[in-house]
């Protein structure tokens, strides 16, 4: 048993909602309550930590990581420069550092933020005549690729658009190296796989970096090596936080097959909910959109995914017990999303293996018509948002969504109807540390400040509170272990972080430069090791 006192304790429980000392036992929250209630009833058998008046809240959840992409993605060229020219001497330096005839991998880039736009095929031929080059984009929806990577996937001016994908072209019709959506997936499937070793070892190290940051458990949507890794680390008792891990549908046959369904699993690692793409992203303008891109009268968007054909793949996976996470960014999107899901809650008691009251989820809902902002909570589903997207995203959201963008990243309107909100960081495509989210979330201003000190579209801002739960009870919902997980109450499980920085009452600028002093995950210290 451990008990924890001289602290300001945030449990998130209505019963004790501040408390100043804590006990734990067998990696559960025994009891919380006053410094002489705990000391008085524990002391004599438990093992004690003076927290120095600091600061105790539950673990922080990412409920939206692709960690195995994270993972390895911190071993790439870091392509987020504020110029293309940039971008290329980081390929060259990498190329000169690789063998003739290997790939050079990156990530990060946004022709938005380049006056140059787009690059071409023929610059990274430039900087890197003797590798293939395959960079994804920081939304991960687009990717920019040389002609050895073409040429090692085959790509020619023949080569039709694949479903759900663009090839990017010259206007004579040659490949010009940009690949969009499912376009992508033709070069990277002619890349080597890490290893099962080098997926591993990178998994540890991500771990340890996201725990450091005071991420207890992440909701993950890569794919089946990442799940077999995962479960590799956990009969090694490598595990440190926990996982809930997302299916993607293109796995579903596999899983459904050997009866996987959501809910399987301990309370380390547990099967989420299937995920489903409905459209693209804002970055791209492949986000599927009611009205055109401003300046792009021609352009909708990429709609993957309508209601029906949600709903034909709804069916199947709560047929298999799975819930459904539908990837929705634009407003046409989620509007599809929503239809889908509302006839399959009109459905689900006569679907015979369907959940009881699946939790289903939209991922992202970056974008919401006014009208659709009520039908989330009505239905039950779980709004899965990334606040550090907004203040990444808001001059290009200005640029393309324009009067729209009132109704972008609208949290505090979907958490006045009611909404559950689940926050997480989509890391890679966004910095991991839950702060920062936290802080974007609460301010709606990136870190200088921009783009005023009251924040864009400040009617959608959270306060701290609201923040928090975003980042602990909901995701707890979310994964179905809300009695479990989220809060600091008796019964509940022993993840914490201990902090030297009051998180409610700090201000904004020390609020993004939190840094945990310790983290407990699964009733163990993790951090510092």
């Amino acid at each position: 048993m451990e008990v924890i006192y001289h602290a300001r304790i945030y449990t998130l429980d209505a019963t004790t909602p501040v408390a100043s000392a804590i006990a734990i036992e067998q990696g559960r929250v025994l009891a919380v309550g006053s410094n002489f209630e705990i000391l008085n009833g524990f002391a004599h058998r438990a093992r004690l930590l003076d927290a120095g008046g600091g600061v105790i809240i539950p673990g922080l959840t990412d409920a939206h990581i692709h960690l195995e992409q994270y993972a390895l993605n911190r071993q790439l060229v870091d392509c987020e420069t504020p110029n293309r020219s940039e971008c290329l001497e980081r390929v060259a330096q990498r190329a000169r550092s690789t063998p003739a005839g290997g790939w050079i991998l990156g990530h990060g880039w946004n022709q938005n933020d380049w006056a140059e736009g787009f690059g071409s095929a023929e610059e990274l031929d430039r900087v890197a005549p003797q590798h293939a080059v395959f960079l994804t984009a920081k939304s991960l929806h687009a990717a920019w690729v040389n002609s050895l990577a073409l040429q090692r996937a085959a790509i020619t001016a023949d080569t039709p658009d694949p479903a759900g994908g663009r090839i990017g072209r010259d206007s004579a019709g040659k490949p010009n190296g940009t690949l969009y959506e499912a376009a992508i997936e033709l070069v990277r499937r002619a890349i080597p796989a890490a290893s099962p070793q080098e997926r591993m070892q990178a998994l540890r190290a991500a771990i340890a970096a996201l725990l450091e940051q005071g991420i207890t458990c992440v909701h993950d949507f890569d794919g089946r090596e990442c799940f077999a890794a995962l479960q590799e680390l956990h009969r090694n008792q490598e595990l440190k936080l926990r996982v809930v891990k997302g299916i993607p549908w293109q796995d579903f046959e596999h899983a459904a097959g050997v009866g996987l369904r959501s809910g399987f699993g301990d309370l380390t690692l547990r099967v989420g909910n299937l995920k489903l793409f409905s459209d693209g992203a804002l970055g791209p303008r492949t986000a599927a959109m009611f009205q055109p891109y401003e300046g792009e009268p021609e352009n909708l968007g990429m709609l993957l995914l309508d209601g029906e054909g949600i709903y034909e793949i709804g069916r199947k996976a709560l047929q298999s017990g799975f819930s459904l996470a539908v990837h929705a960014i634009g407003d046409r999107a989620n509007h599809e999303a929503l239809n889908a899901l509302a006839q399959l809650r009109r459905d689900e008691s006569a679907i015979s293996g369907a959940p009881p009251a699946a939790r289903h989820r939209i991922e992202h809902v970056q974008l919401i018509h006014p009208d659709d902002a009520p039908r989330l909570a009505a239905l039950g589903v779980v709004a899965s948002m990334q606040p550090v997207h907004a203040v990444s995203d808001m001059p290009m959201a200005e640029r393309y969504w324009g009067s729209r963008c009132a109704h972008a990243y609208a949290w505090r309107e979907l958490l006045a109807h009611g909404t559950r909100l689940a926050f997480g960081s989509d890391a890679p495509v966004e910095p991991s540390n839950p702060f920062l989210g936290w802080h974007a979330a609460t301010t709606r201003r990136r870190l200088d400040g921009a783009p005023d000190p009251q924040g864009w579209h400040p009617s959608q801002r959270l306060n701290r509170l609201e923040a928090l739960q975003a980042f602990t009870i909901g995701p707890a919902y979310a994964a179905g272990w809300e009695r479990q997980l989220g809060k600091l109450a008796p019964g509940y499980l022993a993840d914490l972080l201990l902090l030297d920085t009051d998180p409610l009452t700090c201000s904004d600028e020390e609020l993004a430069k939190i840094k945990p002093l310790a983290v407990m995950a699964r009733g163990e210290w993790v951090y510092p090791v």
